[in-house]
């Protein structure tokens, strides 16, 4: 909630974050475990990439247990021997992905998940980008305009997340915010928003305050982490996050800001950086 003055003016949105357990406490074998040492760092929500092979009731036990929320996961990868990382925008494989949406959405009912981030996927194996660019795109537009309604009547929020062609992922489809926001006014669902990855906009755009000033609308989660290291955002690196979290303050961000960054040593050792914003807060 937005904060007062003592002679009211309005005052900065304090921000909420949340670890990502696919990412932080490595060091911890399960995820039910991870959930225990998030909240002995400090963290009030947690979210995860693919919690799926964690039975939901053994989730929902820590989460109760520990007194955390579950912000976010992803829809199912699809086969991973295959080389997939989502199939919202396969054409060949839209049943897939609605098999997929289905398990993402009973797993985020059984554990009280709000938002899920639909997987575009990669261009396929020997096909060329600039040839299937199209089809991909009306595919996902298809898929997404399927997904918001099953969202839509559970009351979740679904999330398409550009992921950077220059470090990480060669063959993603999604790949710039241009490209997510263009798909996004296609769409033309209010259940469906940007995810906003930090460290993939620097690498593939950069120029973080006009976009994200110009696409605060659309933002419906955010996750940080340095640039190029992909370390803790207090690393050295491209990105001024003291800025950028104040930026988005100043524009009332009342949304998560997931750490999914990989940490340098011991997870905790490298909270330092948040616990600054917790006392700022």
């Amino acid at each position: 909630m937005s904060r007062y003055s003592d002679r009211g003016a309005l005052m900065p949105c304090p921000l909420h974050f949340a670890a990502n357990l696919s990412w932080l406490f490595p060091e911890v074998d399960t995820l039910p475990h991870r959930v225990e040492a998030a909240a002995r760092a400090g963290f009030q929500a947690v979210e995860v990439a693919w919690p799926y092979d964690t039975e939901a009731t053994e989730l929902k036990a820590a989460l109760e247990k520990n007194g955390v929320e579950i912000v976010l996961i992803n829809t199912p990868p699809g086969n991973k021997e295959r080389g997939e990382l989502g199939l919202g925008a396969h054409p060949k494989q839209q049943a897939e992905f609605r098999r997929g949406l289905d398990l993402a959405v009973q797993y985020a009912k059984a554990v009280h998940c709000k938002r899920i981030h639909l997987m575009a996927g990669r261009i396929p194996m020997g096909l060329d980008r600039a040839t299937v660019t199209t089809e991909m795109e009306a595919t996902f537009i298809e898929n997404l305009k399927y997904a918001a309604d099953i969202l839509s009547e559970e009351g979740i929020l679904g999330l398409i997340e550009p992921i950077n062609t220059r470090i990480t992922d060669p063959r993603y489809f999604l790949n710039t915010p241009q490209q997510a926001v263009k798909i996004l006014q296609r769409v033309d669902r209010p259940n469906l928003k940007l995810q906003l990855d930090l460290f993939h906009w620097q690498i593939m755009d950069g120029n973080l305050t006009q976009n994200i000033t110009n696409y605060f609308p659309l933002i419906g989660h955010v996750q940080v982490a340095q640039v190029p290291s992909r370390n803790e955002p207090d690393s050295p690196g491209e990105v001024n996050y003291n800025y950028i979290f104040n930026l988005l303050e100043k524009l009332g961000y009342k949304g998560y800001i997931g750490c999914e960054y990989t940490p340098k040593g011991n997870t905790v050792d490298g909270l330092g950086w948040l616990k600054m914003q917790w006392t700022a807060n």
